[in-house]
């Protein structure tokens, strides 16, 4: 009964892999166009601001979706979960939350909240893949080895 389900999982894990390259091609196509769609009809050889916050914002989306893949084809090599590879992709995510955040949308107060928020957020990511890589933790496999 656990190897039915072990061949389930698997083919969830795949399912889901092709449909976030068919999503990531389609998320290059549309960053490649706004891109060309910026330099063409922006001023020559410059880039709007708005334009490069837009350009910025989806490249690092791209890179969080490149990332999830390594994540979904980690696991189908190791049949374990990097959690180091889940916290950089967090980090990743709150970095393109930071580069996206438009504070003219908010009041002072609220934008204060906001980033005491994100702030936290980043010391506490940061601090727990500080002590994931000073301690060596691994999952699945190879778990209980010790690790350089």
């Amino acid at each position: 009964m656990i190897e039915y389900i072990n061949r389930i999982e698997k083919g969830i894990y795949a399912v889901l892999m092709a449909m976030l390259v068919v999503v990531l091609v389609f998320a290059i196509f549309d960053l490649a166009t706004v891109l060309l769609d910026a330099l063409i009809n922006g001023t020559p050889g410059l880039i709007d601001t708005h334009e490069m916050i837009t350009v910025l914002g989806g490249f690092l989306l791209v890179l969080i979706g490149v990332e999830l893949l390594d994540t979904i084809k980690a696991y189908f090599r190791e049949n374990t979960i990097h959690v180091e590879i889940v916290l950089l992709l967090a980090i990743i995510a709150i970095a393109r939350k930071v580069i996206l955040l438009d504070p003219s949308s908010m009041t002072g107060y609220e934008f204060g909240v906001e980033m005491m928020g994100i702030g936290v957020i980043i010391v506490g990511l940061a601090g727990g893949y500080f002590m994931i890589k000073k301690a060596g933790i691994t999952a699945g496999p190879a778990a209980g080895k010790e690790t350089e």
